[in-house]
């Protein structure tokens, strides 16, 4: 999902993360929908301290544990990075986007990237074969690129 999302395609992430959450044997709380909204809301996963900017009374403890839960439920990925500063998206599964990410390793900007359609089959079918040479049955895959973002370049 990014910035520009659809009342009804919120509404629908939000039944698909409130059953994530039941599950799980967890409660959709106001807090945690406020989570949802402001990841929904953006086109590049968030640090903490940017969710905590996007909803100020949201605690930086309740926002990693909130955001703990939603990763344990599988609404919510943690994004690697070089950093100390974890950034959070939606997890694929809830929206239904398959991207990757160019990580800047100076400034610690994490970008969503879609490649081209044949890119992206060439490289599911590269690690599928590079995965089944170890005997190893893969699910799925994401490539974070690292590097300089525009912005640290010049």
């Amino acid at each position: 999902m990014t910035a520009g999302v659809t009342d009804e395609d919120r509404a629908d992430l939000h039944v698909e993360i409130g059953h994530r959450l039941a599950e799980s044997g967890q409660r959709y709380s106001a807090v945690r929908r406020q989570l949802v909204d402001a990841l929904a809301g953006v086109d590049r996963p968030q640090s903490v301290a940017d969710l905590v900017a996007a909803v100020p009374e949201l605690a930086v403890s309740s926002a990693y544990r909130n955001l703990g839960v939603l990763a344990d439920a599988g609404a919510v990925t943690r994004v690697a990075t070089d950093d100390d500063a974890a950034r959070f998206e939606l997890a694929e599964a809830v929206t239904e986007r398959h991207h990757h990410h160019m990580v800047c390793t100076q400034c610690g900007l994490v970008l969503d990237y879609d490649p081209p359609a044949a890119l992206e089959a060439q490289l599911a079918e590269g690690l599928d074969r590079v995965a089944r040479a170890s005997g190893f049955v893969p699910e799925s895959h994401r490539l974070d690129l690292f590097g300089h973002c525009a912005g640290c370049v010049d």
